[in-house]
Parts: C-alpha cells; structure tokens; sequence
C-alpha cells in the first residue's frame, strides 16, 4: 500500500495552511505522522478512500462524531440535494429553520426557543453571550471542553494550566484579550465542591455554568442535582454541551435520560450527519436575552443545515439509532478488553458506549499508538485508540477489526517486550492530544 498522493498533499499543506488542517482532531500527528492518510477522495458508509484510492474500514472518529449515520446517508444526502435544487438561500428565510425548531422543541419539552449556528465552538460562544446578556454578569465556570473561542480560552489566563485538565496541557492563550483574566473557572466533572468553591468567591458576578451531561463516567448520585440547584442559588444560567453526547444515548440529549432540566442546551456535530449545523436551545425568558445584544450571520440562514438537521433526527427517531450505536460501541468495548487481556496489553478503556477510547498504560504510549496505528492501517482500518460508532457500522465490521485488533496487539507486545518498537516504527510517534479524547 502507498499513500504517496496523501503525503505529498500534506506537504502542499503544511505550506499552506498555518497547522496544516482546519480541526486539530484531524491532523496527522495526531494519529501516525507519516503513515496516516489524512485525506479522502471519497466516503460511503463506513468506508473511505484516500487520495492514492486505498480503501479503508473507519473504525476510528466517524467524521469526529459528525456522521452519526454514517458516511454519504442517502436519506440525508436525498433531502439536501433537493434542497439545493430549490435554492440553498435566497433573500427571504428558509420555513424549515422554524420547522426545525418546533422539532427541538418537542424533544426537550422544557425548552421553548431556537436559535442556529453552524459549528459547535460558536453555537457555544452564543450561548454564553446569551447568558451574559440576561444576567448582566461576566464570570463562567465551567466543566469539560467547550471549543476555541476567548471566553474559553480566557481561563488560561488566570495561572496558565487551568484547561490542563479539560483541554490541552499547556496550551498559550495567546490573542485572547488579557481583559479577560479572571472571568472563566474550571470544576472537574463529579466534584461539586469545585464549582461552590468558585460560587463562593464569584457568587455576584455569575453569568453561568457550562458543562458537558456526560463524558468519560457517569454522573455521580445527587451531582447533576447539585449544579442545578448551585445554578438556581446564584441566579446562573445553566447551559449543558450537547454537542459530543447529544442523540448517541437516546433521541435528543443525554441531559434528558438524566431528567435534568438546563436553561440552554447546545447541539451540533451529529443533529447534521456531517453538514454544518448547531442549535441553540433554551427557556424563552433566557433565550429572549439574545435580542439585547447582537448575534447575527448570513450564513446562519442558508437551508442546507436545517434541511439536513430534520432528515438526520427523523431518521434517527423512526431507526432507533441510539440502541444501535450501544450495541455496537458496547462490543467494540468489550472486545478491545478481550484482546488486550489475551496479549498482556495493559490499557485502560473509557467514555460511554458509542464514544469509546483507550490508553495504553505504558511510558511509551504515544510510540505505541502509532505503532497499532501504523499496524491497522496495513490491515486496512483506520483505526486509533477512539471508536465513535455510527449507524452504518454492522456486528461484521466489528468482528474484522477486533480480529484485526487482536493481530495488531499481538505484534506490539513482541515489540515492547524485545525493546524493538522503534526499529518497527515507521514515522513519528503520535502527539499528546486533546485531554477529554484520552
């Protein structure tokens, strides 16, 4: 197999494009620099095909949680097509915005307004300005990744190491304006005391509390209760970010098979299947705020996100999507387990169901990643140590990359016991990358 065509793209890119790509979950390094294709020339279902026609299984980020149903869905890709043939955008509105909202709106029955976006990082920012406009207050504490924006970013400023856990390890927040110190505060995911202990010194000056309803464990007895009760006690809005676990555990977000009740709810990455489209959901006395400040986008009209957004949820209602990625992330879980057992690979195995990972519990992790990505990609996977399950994927696909799995562990336990694993390595070791993907 070479992927002549794909590296000599990425080299046209790194010349080009300042980091080489548009989202850093896709580079390259991220997986196995130098063996890792990077670019697709086409996607179906669960498979994909690079730039030098290389056909592959994607067992790894399903679009980074984009494509819920897979690649190419033809329901999907039937309705947007005809909404192109209509008119993409024009000077008036599309009716499908409304028609949209109303279908929200059903879902999350404590939710009253709408209104859209067309990426997770700014449907977030949105939500935030939205809650700073209500309560006239600046300050966010928050839990969990929350996308690039300054008033993320901002908690940086305060000592610097503050999105270590939540983030990236020493990231610079460098261009966020240093007037904005002091207004951001993490709380780790189960620790309410975190978050009273910010309440108790930023109690006043509290616009809201921005979460994540589940990442990598389950919220502890009385948790979810608690921040909503902090949230009530301090006037906060209360957002929750859907954006990851939104319509993988149950139709609409994961905060409802909590019975938990936000202010605003943020959706985006798969209400779409891979189109461009966020919703932001909320309480109508909340989301009315939006019309005292200024938030506003041509291309937040355009029909295709809307058009998309509505086949994608109809199909997933009338499939029952959610009990399908389950079952499919649950074996993939289980099987990574088996495997790893049967070599003498230690790893450790997180995240819900259809969003699973592992870490390789060993000094040298990062080489041993690239190494089993390097080892998946000659048995034609994509393949890292993250599994996003989509609706397209079949107890079939999984038997072949377990047992492809199984191959490749065993290889990389002769390599780390014979000391051999650099000599067998190829490319770079993978990079350290975003905390919450592990």
């Amino acid at each position: 197999m070479t992927i002549k065509k794909s590296l000599a793209m990425q080299d046209r890119a790194r010349n080009r494009i300042p980091g080489m790509t548009q989202l850093l979950s896709k580079r390259p390094d991220m997986f196995a620099p130098g063996a890792w294709p990077a670019y697709y020339h086409k996607a179906e279902g669960v498979e994909v095909w690079d730039l030098d026609e290389n056909k592959y299984i994607d067992m790894s980020i399903g679009g980074i949680g984009a494509n819920i149903l897979g690649y190419s869905d033809p329901d999907v890709d039937r309705a947007v097509i005809d909404a192109i043939k209509k008119g993409s955008s024009s000077s008036l509105n599309c009716a499908e915005e409304v028609e949209l909202a109303d279908l929200l709106c059903e879902l999350h029955p404590w939710a009253d307004m709408v209104r859209y976006a067309r990426s997770g990082g700014e449907a977030m920012a949105i939500a935030v300005r939205i809650a700073r406009a209500h309560t006239g207050k600046d300050k966010i504490a928050f839990c969990g990744y929350h996308g690039w924006h300054d008033w993320y970013l901002a908690a940086n400023l305060n000592t610097g190491t503050e999105l270590n856990d939540h983030h990236i390890t020493g990231l610079e927040p460098k261009g966020v304006p240093k007037g904005l110190t002091h207004t951001a505060f993490p709380f780790r995911y189960n620790h309410p005391e975190e978050l009273r202990s910010i309440v108790e010194v930023h109690r006043k000056n509290l616009a809201a509390i921005v979460m994540e309803p589940i990442r990598s464990e389950e919220p502890a007895p009385g948790f979810l209760e608690e921040i909503r009760d902090i949230a009530d006690e301090t006037s906060a809005v209360l957002i929750i970010d859907e954006i990851s676990a939104g319509f993988r555990l149950n139709p609409g977000g994961a905060h409802l098979k909590f019975e938990m009740v936000p202010d605003i709810a943020v959706f985006s990455k798969s209400i779409g299947n891979g189109y461009p489209m966020a919703a932001i959901i909320g309480k109508q006395d909340v989301m009315q705020s939006a019309q005292n400040t200024f938030i506003s986008s041509t291309m937040w009209t355009e029909r295709i996100g809307p058009v998309a957004a509505i086949a994608t949820i109809r199909k997933f209602m009338e499939k029952d999507v959610h009990k399908h990625l389950k079952a499919i992330g649950s074996a993939v879980q289980a099987g990574w387990k088996e495997q790893a057992k049967k070599h003498g690979i230690q790893i450790t195995i997180g995240g819900i169901a259809p969003l699973g990972h592992f870490t390789f519990d060993h000094p040298e992790a990062l080489s041993i990643k690239a190494y089993f990505v390097q080892l998946m990609l000659e048995r034609g996977f994509l393949a890292s140590n993250l599994f996003y399950a989509m609706y397209a994927h079949n107890l079939i696909h999984v038997e072949q990359y377990l047992s492809s799995v199984g191959e490749s562990f065993e290889i990389v336990a002769k390599a780390i016991s014979d000391e051999s694993l650099d000599e067998r390595i190829n490319h770079r070791p993978a990079s350290s990358g975003f905390k919450r993907l592990a």
